[in-house]
């Protein structure tokens, strides 16, 4: 098994690092510089090959790529977005099954979620294939005792590749936008509990966090009462997600919510309970009223509803 995870200024995509895993360390990293993205499986990876290429383009990566991936038993890419652009590509010109959305990958056999991550299907496979992981939904474990083998692959994107269709052009790049971008790939997350105690706070913690450029998320009890859409849900039952910081306003930290979280660089959690786990999970813990510090940051970034 091979991860195949395509790098962007040497960074991992969401999910990089979990698709490495999957393939027991072994990876293709595809991109721009590599060699940093490399740095950041420290304790992950333990056969690294590093291809450089031109900006992403999956038709002429995918016809670059297939000659190289064509003895490659399962081929596992994380579904981030250039990872579910280039899977479906390389899957037709390796001839194989593409297996999108799975949560685990293994010789043979790969396990699919779908209806929202509510049904999984144990899939079975008799040959080569290609699978996409879900970000999030693994997790990884860094052992300081691997030490990666790092190759460099010297490959040249064949634009004309067969059966490749031409790539389209980038007119323009635009960035995300924190209020609408699919949770599970923010960066930076706001999120509200109950302890917000009504359905205004909330509306207020949201102009606070589009104030920081952060998207903002919540718990099942706050998107049952309505006070958010179901899409915002972090948790077992909502969304997954991996944020690098996440400021957690009046959530008590329950474990269905908590185990939805990916594991976070930075937590600031805010409530009047100190010792709710959310509380102890949080590299800043603020005993105080949420809704009062809630209203007091809309004061202070001029998004107050009277300012």
């Amino acid at each position: 098994m091979l991860a195949v995870v395509p790098v962007r200024d040497g960074q991992l995509p969401l999910g990089g690092a979990e698709a490495v895993a999957e393939a027991d360390g072994h990876a293709l990293l595809v991109g721009q510089d590599c060699a940093g993205a490399a740095d950041a499986l420290a304790g992950v990876g333990r056969s690294l090959r590093l291809a450089e290429l031109p900006p992403f383009a999956p038709a002429a990566w995918s016809a670059a790529l297939a000659p190289l991936l064509a003895e490659v038993e399962i081929v596992v890419l994380p579904a981030s977005p250039d990872g579910r652009d280039l899977a479906p590509r390389l899957a037709h010109l390796l001839r194989r099954p593409l297996l999108a959305g799975a949560v685990a990958v293994r010789p043979g056999r790969a396990v699919i979620a779908v209806e929202g991550g509510l049904v999984m299907h144990d899939v079975s496979v008799d040959g080569p294939f290609v699978a996409t992981l879900q970000p999030g939904v693994r997790g990884i474990e860094p052992d300081s005792s691997i030490e990666a083998t790092v190759d460099v692959v010297d490959l040249a994107p064949d634009r004309g590749g067969p059966g490749a269709p031409g790539d389209p052009q980038l007119v323009e790049l635009l960035p995300a936008d924190p209020a609408t971008m699919d949770l599970a790939e923010a960066p930076r997350i706001v999120g509200g509990g109950a302890g917000l105690g009504d359905a205004a706070a909330m509306d207020e913690l949201g102009r606070v966090a589009d104030a920081l450029g952060c998207s903002t998320g919540g718990t099942r009890v706050i998107t049952d009462w309505g006070w958010l859409p179901f899409e915002r849900q972090i948790g077992t039952t909502g969304v997954t997600v991996h944020p690098r910081l996440y400021l957690a306003f009046g959530v008590s930290g329950a474990v269905q919510h908590v185990t939805g979280l990916g594991d976070p660089a930075h937590v600031i959690s805010v409530n009047t309970d100190a010792s709710c786990p959310m509380m102890s999970l949080a590299d800043l813990a603020i005993v105080t009223d949420a809704p009062a510090l809630v209203a007091e940051l809309a004061r202070r970034l001029g998004v107050a509803e009277d300012a």
